[in-house]
C-alpha cells in the first residue's frame, strides 16, 4: 500500500502513474485484441462488426465502471484519514453494489442489444457479426465489472501494481484463448467474445486471491458483510452519478456512431481502428487522472490542499507533454498506425484514418486536460461537475455529429469529438481555477489554526 499524502509530489505520482500506465497499455491491448485478430483472420466485416459495438459497449459497461471509480473515492478518502473500520465499510458496499448492478445490466443487456443496434442503424451486413459478439460480452459483464472495482478499491489504498499484474496475466491469456477460439476451434466472433470474457474471470479470481492473502484492510469478518443502509446510500452519492456521467459521454459516442454507419463499411471500420488508436493516446492522460483521483482522494482526507494544488500542476505538465508528442508522431507515421489492423489494401480505410488523425490529434492537448482535471475533482468527491461536463460533451459531439450527418460531411462528424472536450473543459477549467484558490485559502487557514 502506499500513502500519498506523505513524500516527493512529483515522485510520488510518478510511482503511482508507472503501473497505472502500463496497466491501462495492457487494457488497451487487452481490448484491442479483438480488434487486430479479427481483422487480421475474420476480414473487414467481421472487424467492423466488432467496431459497431464500441459505443454500446461504452454506454452500458461504461455506466458500471464509472460506477465502481466513485464507490472507491470514499475508500481513498478514508484510507488517508486512517479510518481503518470506515475503509471496511467501504470495500464490502462496493462489493455489493458491484455485483447487482452488473447482474441487472446484463439481463437487461442482453434483451435490448438487438433493438439497440437497429436504432443505431447499424449496416445490414454486420448486424448479425454485432449482436452476437455484445450478447456474449454484456452477458459476462460480472467479470469486467469486477475486475475494475477490485483494481480500484486496490488503487484506493495505493496499490497501483496488483491491478497491473492482473492485467498483463489475462492479456496474454486473452490472446492465447482468442487465437484458439477462432483460428482452431472456428467459433468466429463468438469466440472472440468468450475468450475475452474467460480472461477476464481469471484476472478477477488472481485479485481476489491477492485481496485475501495481502490486503488485510480487505479482511471482513462476518459482522460486516451486515447491509449498512447509510453507508449504501453514502456511497450511491457518489457512485450513480459518476455511472450516468459516463453512459451520457456513451449516448454522444452513440451518436457518432450512427453517424459513421451511415457513411458506410468503410466508416465503420475506419473507427473500429482509430478508435484504438485514439485509446493509445490517452493512455498516459487517463493514467495521470486516475493517479490524481486517488492523489487527491487521499490528500483531501488528510486534509492536505496544498499538496492537491502542487499535485495537480504537476500532472497537468506531463499529461500535456505527452498529448503534443504523440500527435506529432501519430500524423507522421500515420500509415503504420492503421496497417497494423488491416491490410495495406483498404485505401479508403487508410485515407479516412489519416484524416481523423489530424482533426482529433490536434487536440489531444485539451483531452489532457480533460482527463487530469476532472479526474481531480472526483476524487475530491464532487460528482455534480464531472455530471455537468458529461452533458457538455453529449450535447457538443451530438450537435456536430448531426450537422455532419445532414452535410453528409465527414470531416464534420469526427469533428464532434474535439468539440465535446471544448464542451467539457469550458465547464473544467473555470471550476479547476476556482479550486485552486479555495484549496490555498483552507491552506492558509489550516496552518493558522494547527
Amino acid at each position: 500500500m502506499k500513502d500519498l499524502t506523505k513524500g516527493n509530489i512529483l515522485t510520488g505520482l510518478i510511482a503511482f502513474t508507472l503501473p497505472l500506465l502500463l496497466g491501462n497499455f495492457f487494457q488497451v491491448l487487452y481490448n484491442t485484441a479483438d480488434t487486430l485478430i479479427v481483422g487480421q483472420t475474420l476480414g473487414k466485416n467481421a472487424l467492423a462488426s466488432v467496431g459497431a459495438t464500441g459505443s454500446i459497449n461504452f454506454l452500458i459497461v461504461g455506466f458500471a465502471q464509472g460506477m465502481t471509480a466513485g464507490l472507491t473515492i470514499l475508500t481513498a478518502q478514508r484510507f488517508g484519514a486512517k479510518d481503518h473500520l470506515a475503509i471496511k465499510k467501504s470495500y464490502v458496499t462496493g462489493l455489493y453494489f458491484t455485483v447487482a448492478v452488473s447482474i441487472l445490466l446484463s439481463i437487461l443487456s442482453i434483451i435490448f442489444v438487438g433493438p439497440l443496434l437497429q436504432l443505431m442503424q447499424t449496416p445490414a451486413e454486420i448486424f448479425e457479426g454485432a449482436k452476437t459478439f455484445m450478447r456474449i460480452m454484456l452477458g459476462g459483464m460480472i467479470a469486467t465489472n469486477l475486475y475494475a472495482y477490485l483494481s480500484n478499491a486496490l488503487r484506493a489504498l495505493g496499490d497501483s501494481k496488483t491491478p497491473l499484474y492482473a492485467l498483463i496475466v489475462a492479456s496474454i491469456l486473452n490472446i492465447g484463448f482468442e487465437y484458439f477460439a477462432i483460428l482452431v476451434l472456428k467459433l468466429g466472433l463468438a469466440g472472440a467474445s468468450s475468450a475475452t470474457i474467460l480472461a477476464q474471470t481469471i484476472s478477477v479470481l488472481f485479485l481476489l486471491w491477492h485481496i485475501k492473502r495481502k490486503v488485510p484492510e480487505y479482511h471482513l469478518n462476518r459482522a460486516l458483510w451486515h447491509i449498512d443502509r447509510q453507508e449504501i446510500l453514502h456511497h450511491a452519492r457518489l457512485a450513480v452519478p459518476m455511472g450516468f456521467q459516463s453512459s451520457i459521454i456513451a449516448i454522444g459516442s452513440i451518436t457518432l456512431q450512427i453517424a459513421l454507419n451511415k457513411m458506410g463499411t468503410d466508416a465503420v471500420a475506419t473507427q473500429a481502428i482509430v478508435s484504438k488508436i485514439d485509446q493509445l493516446a490517452m493512455l498516459p492522460m487517463m493514467s495521470m487522472g486516475l493517479a490524481m483521483a486517488t492523489f487527491g482522494a487521499q490528500n483531501y482526507g488528510a486534509r492536505q490542499y496544498k499538496r492537491i494544488n502542487q499535485g495537480l500542476i504537476r500532472a497537468l505538465a506531463i499529461a500535456v507533454s505527452w498529448s503534443i508528442a504523440f500527435a506529432l508522431l501519430l500524423n507522421i507515421a500515420h500509415f503504420y498506425f492503421t496497417t497494423a489492423f488491416i491490410s495495406a489494401s483498404q485505401t479508403a480505410v487508410i485515407e479516412m484514418s489519416s484524416h481523423y488523425y489530424l482533426v482529433n490529434g490536434s487536440f489531444y492537448w485539451l483531452l489532457a486536460i480533460l482527463f487530469v482535471t476532472r479526474s481531480t475533482i472526483q476524487g475530491l468527491g464532487n460528482a455534480k461537475i464531472p455530471t455537468l461536463c458529461g452533458f457538455a460533451e453529449l450535447f457538443m459531439r451530438a450537435g456536430v455529429a448531426i450537422i455532419g450527418v445532414l452535410l453528409l460531411n465527414y470531416t464534420v462528424i469526427i469533428a464532434s469529438n474535439p468539440a465535446a472536450w471544448i464542451g467539457s473543459t469550458s465547464i473544467l477549467i473555470p471550476t479547476t481555477l476556482r479550486m485552486i484558490k479555495r484549496f490555498r485559502r483552507n491552506e492558509d487557514l489550516y496552518e493558522k489554526t494547527a
